[in-house]
C-alpha cells in the first residue's frame, strides 16, 4: 500500500524551534513522530532530539514492528532521558512530548503512542475517526466538566522525562483502509484550527504537503506564539474519496484574489 507524507515546522515567537520530526517509511514498516521539547526548563530540545534519534534507529532496520516492541521502544526513550538527565545536571528537568504513529507495512495495520499534548489525527473517508488525548490539565477539567479557560493550556501531567514518571498511551491497532489520513502534529499547530477546518481542508487537496499548506494559510492571521510542526502522512489516494466536487465553502482557505 502506497504511503506519502509531508511536513512543515516553524519557530513561532520562540527564540528557538523546539519541535522535532521522524519520517520513515520502508518496505517492512513505516513510522513517523512529533516530538516537542516542553518549555520552561532547560534541555527540552535535547529531549526532543533523544527521542526522535532513537525512534529513526530502530525505525531504520526496517524489520517487521509490532505494537509491543514500539511500546517497549518509548519505555527504553524515557528511561535514555532520565539518565541523561543524571549525567547532565544543567538538563535535569528536561522532558519532551511524544505523538508517535507506527505502520506494519505488510498486513497492514497502523497504531500511535503519545504523551503530552502533541496529537495524532485519524481521518477516514474525510473525517476525523481518531484523536489523542491531551495529557494536560485543561484537558482534565474539560471532560471533569469545570470551566477551564484560563488554564494554562501547556500545563502537562506527563511527557517523556516528566517528573513523575506515568505510563504512555496506546490506542488499538487499527486495520489500514486506502484513503486513511493521519496528522501528528504539535500543540502549537493543532490549537490554531478547528476539526472542521482540518477536514475541510483535506476535501480541497490532492497531496499531503497541499494539506498542509492549506491549513497554515488558514491559520496565518493567527499570532504564532509556539513553535508548530506536522507530519501528514497519506496511505494509498485519499484525494479520490475526499476531493470536493465544489469550491463554493472554500474562501477560508484560499487567498482572495486581487
Amino acid at each position: 500500500m502506497k504511503i506519502t507524507f509531508a511536513t512543515t515546522t516553524e519557530t513561532g515567537n520562540r527564540p528557538s524551534n523546539q519541535d522535532q520530526l521522524v519520517t520513515f517509511v520502508g518496505q517492512h514498516n513505516a513510522g513517523f513522530a512529533v516530538c516537542d521539547g516542553v518549555a520552561g526548563t532547560d534541555g527540552g530540545d535535547t529531549a526532543a532530539q533523544l527521542a526522535c534519534d532513537t525512534l529513526l534507529t530502530h525505525l531504520s532496520q526496517d524489520s517487521a514492528v509490532r505494537p509491543q516492541q514500539t511500546a517497549q521502544w518509548v519505555a527504553d526513550i524515557d528511561r535514555l532521558i532520565r539518565r541523561e538527565q543524571q549525567r547532565r545536571r544543567e538538563l535535569h528537568q528536561m522532558s519532551t512530548t511524544l505523538a508517535a504513529l507506527f505502520i506494519d507495512r505488510q498486513q497492514p495495520l497502523a497504531w500511535w503512542i503519545h504523551a503530552g499534548d502533541s496529537r495524532i489525527y485519524h481521518f477516514r473517508r474525510g473525517h476525523a475517526q481518531h484523536i489523542t488525548r491531551d495529557h494536560s490539565l485543561a484537558q482534565q477539567m474539560r471532560e471533569a466538566g469545570f470551566e477551564n479557560t484560563g488554564i494554562n493550556s501547556n500545563l502537562l501531567y506527563n511527557a517523556l522525562g516528566a517528573e513523575t514518571a506515568r505510563p504512555a498511551s496506546f490506542s488499538e491497532v487499527l486495520p489500514l483502509e486506502d484513503g486513511d489520513v493521519f496528522l501528528i502534529c504539535s500543540d502549537g499547530f493543532w490549537s490554531r484550527l478547528s476539526q472542521a477546518e482540518m477536514e475541510q481542508a483535506l476535501r480541497m487537496v490532492t497531496a499531503p504537503e497541499e494539506w498542509l499548506s492549506l491549513m497554515m494559510n488558514a491559520a496565518s492571521g493567527q499570532e504564532k506564539r509556539d513553535n508548530l510542526s506536522a507530519v501528514a502522512v497519506w496511505v494509498g489516494s485519499p484525494q479520490e474519496t475526499t476531493l470536493l466536487q465544489s469550491t463554493s465553502d472554500s474562501t477560508r482557505f484560499l487567498p482572495p484574489r486581487h
